[in-house]
């Protein structure tokens, strides 16, 4: 089994910043991929960063130039640096990785989330 424990999440005013961390621990053979995802009051989860295990990553254009991840392979941690944020940014922030465990060739799993609130 794999566990997250996402933390930096917190309120901020618009065009400030915020760091999101998460950890990943457990029996963990391998990550494949690890991301970051939204989800706002009413609206769907949605992703806003991917890094894969050879360190490309994707960015949705909603937030791309503003967000960068980055992981740490040796912590299995990854990190979401957050800059120029915007209201409409508000959301919960959900950690996931793409892992491979003793028993489990390909597993999907998720943080806690972590609420970040954009507001003056």
């Amino acid at each position: 089994q794999v566990q997250l424990v996402e933390s930096g999440g917190g309120l901020v005013p618009p065009g400030g910043s915020l760091r999101l961390s998460c950890a990943a621990s457990g029996s963990i053979v391998s990550i494949y991929s690890m991301n970051w995802f939204r989800q706002a009051p009413g609206k769907q989860r949605e992703v806003v960063a991917r890094i894969l295990s050879g360190g490309r990553t994707n960015y949705p254009d909603s937030v791309k130039g503003r967000f960068t991840i980055s992981r740490d392979n040796t912590k299995n941690t990854v990190y979401l640096d957050m800059n120029s944020l915007k209201p409409e940014d508000t959301a919960v922030y959900y950690c996931n990785v793409a892992a491979s465990t003793p028993v489990l060739e390909l597993g999907n799993y998720w943080g806690q989330g972590t609420q970040v609130t954009v507001s003056s």
